[in-house]
């Protein structure tokens, strides 16, 4: 009777042995960024709003520049006529305001870049919060990212962020290589 029980005790641990182990399966789903970009009501609300500025800024700088087209002309008629004193003061002032409206033009395009920039960018770091609001209400795992540029993951649970741990890891061996190159010159021979 002992040795029967020995065994079945003995087929038991086996059998719970050769159980395979319960593996967790992970909520994972994935968002095309840029799609989400180019269908949000939103983002096509901010492109329309800088689109509509962008014309009204350029309206302004295409009417200078016509004027200066007009005096560009006009300068090439009476050029001869006024003399080569009048021409070289006229063609310096007409280069300078060349210059000036490429400047215009410049400003114009790099103020309508950052503040749309700065919307995008807003509008963005909404999107992610509200990612991060869903995968946890919905109980996913993960939420990857696809789209031209898309980081790979945009919502993970926080159990598997391991970021710390590299931190201190990177930052350890950082110090560790700095004090072998602090050590002075005599003591390394």
């Amino acid at each position: 009777m002992k040795k029967t029980v020995i065994l079945f005790a003995f087929a038991i641990a086996i059998i719970s042995c050769n159980k395979p182990t319960e593996t967790k399966e992970f909520k994972t789903a994935y968002i095309d960024t840029s799609k989400l970009m180019d269908e949000s009501t939103e983002a096509k609300d901010i492109g329309a709003k800088y689109k509509e500025k962008s014309k009204v800024m350029g309206n302004q700088l295409e009417a200078e520049v016509a004027r200066f087209k007009s005096e560009a002309a006009s300068f090439k008629q009476n050029a001869q006529a006024n003399g080569q004193a009048w021409a070289q003061q006229k063609g310096a002032e007409l280069s300078q305001r060349e210059q000036q409206l490429n400047y215009a033009q410049q400003a114009m395009l790099q103020q309508l870049q950052q503040e749309s920039g700065a919307e995008i960018d807003s509008l963005v770091s909404g999107y992610r919060k509200m990612l991060k609001e869903y995968g946890k209400e919905k109980g996913y795992d993960y939420i990857y990212g696809s789209g031209e540029a898309a980081p790979s993951i945009l919502y993970a649970k926080d159990n598997y962020d391991i970021t710390a741990e590299i931190i201190k890891n990177v930052n350890d061996k950082y110090k560790a290589a700095g004090k072998k190159d602090d050590t002075p010159k005599e003591e390394k021979k």
